[in-house]
């Protein structure tokens, strides 16, 4: 008998698992009721005398060595389901990761910067709380001039010099102040008006202005550019110039690309004509040019301006202008694709 305890000793240091299951029911086999060690402790009184001893002292043996074994298994099975529980199942693929998009408005200005700077235009930037020099005196718009009602503008109460730009030609401004020509330079950026806010306004919008100054720099230059463009960035290529009328501008024209009537939006978009207004531009008036220590005798030069914002509205067929500045994720999640 007493090397059949023995052996149960030799099987209970060398059993193991992992499996909940498998620990019960080695529990159960050894240490339930009706487990072997009862079974043992019943034969105790048939043991001889002289054997009894013995007998003992391997019989707690293996009851210490099986609840030891137990309590340690459920220990570290414990830990296994603890750990499992904080970290997760590290088994298990990763969460996927979710990808950001660009706003509509960067997707729409980085196409445009990346047209220009093709053909040697920078990028200039300026602040967008300017003074009336910038904004409007240096750009032949002298107080009390009326085209300055062209533009409802927010001012600063406290200092009426001072207001949020209406355009970003006083980045241009600044540029020519501290630049010599050639010039060549493209002023993207937010500007601000003091107009209804509606599905087709905003009271800040983006654009982007374009300046060229140079030497014998002719009204076919600025044609010739503004072909370019509006083939790279429409894929558009036949353009008709209107006259028009800007104060820092002479000639001024707005810029009309041919979008076609092949389909029911084309129509919608052109009001049937097929013609669409994107821009507006000119030759920089010499006033302009002298106001910036540029010698309208020696230079010359052409101006363009677009909104960013209605490009891509109608690039990406948006309805509303308001949508561009809610941040809605539901809006903004369908531009993943274009990164």
């Amino acid at each position: 008998m007493i090397e059949t305890i023995k052996e149960h000793l030799e099987e209970v240091e060398k059993f193991t698992s992992s499996s909940k299951e498998e620990i019960e029911a080695f529990r159960i086999k050894y240490l339930g009721k009706k487990g072997l060690l009862n079974t043992f402790f019943a034969e105790f009184k048939n043991v001889p005398a002289g054997q009894k001893k013995e007998f003992g002292q391997v019989i707690n043996q293996l009851k210490n060595t099986a609840t030891e074994k137990v309590n340690t298994l459920k220990t570290v099975l414990e830990n296994q389901t603890e750990a499992k529980g904080r970290f997760g199942d590290l088994t298990r693929p990763g969460e996927p990761i979710e990808i950001g998009a660009r706003h509509p408005i960067s997707i729409v200005k980085n196409r445009i910067i990346d047209i220009f700077s093709r053909i040697g235009f920078n990028v200039s930037e300026g602040p967008e709380i300017e003074d009336d020099w910038h904004n409007f005196t240096a750009l032949n718009l002298p107080e009390y001039h009326p085209a300055r009602d062209m533009q409802d503008t927010f001012f600063i109460q406290t200092n009426p010099d001072i207001l949020l730009r209406t355009h970003t030609s006083s980045v241009q401004v600044r540029y020519m102040e501290n630049n010599k020509p050639p010039i060549r330079t493209i002023s993207p950026g937010r500007v601000y008006r003091n107009e209804a806010v509606s599905a087709r306004s905003h009271c800040f919008f983006h654009q982007v202005e374009g300046l060229y100054v140079d030497k014998d720099v002719s009204f076919a230059d600025l044609k010739q550019t503004l072909q370019y463009f509006t083939s790279e960035m429409f894929g558009k290529s036949k353009i008709r110039l209107r006259p028009s009328y800007f104060p820092f501008t002479e000639p001024s024209a707005e810029v009309d690309v041919y979008w076609g009537l092949e389909t029911e939006t084309d129509y919608r978009m052109t009001k049937g004509t097929g013609w669409l207004e994107i821009m507006g531009c000119g030759m920089v008036d010499p006033n302009v040019l002298q106001n910036c220590n540029i010698d309208s005798d020696v230079y010359s030069g052409f101006a363009f301006g677009m909104g960013i914002d209605r490009i891509a509205l109608l690039l990406h067929q948006i309805s509303d202008i308001r949508i561009l500045s809610e941040n809605d994720i539901r809006f903004l999640e369908q531009f993943q694709s274009s990164l």
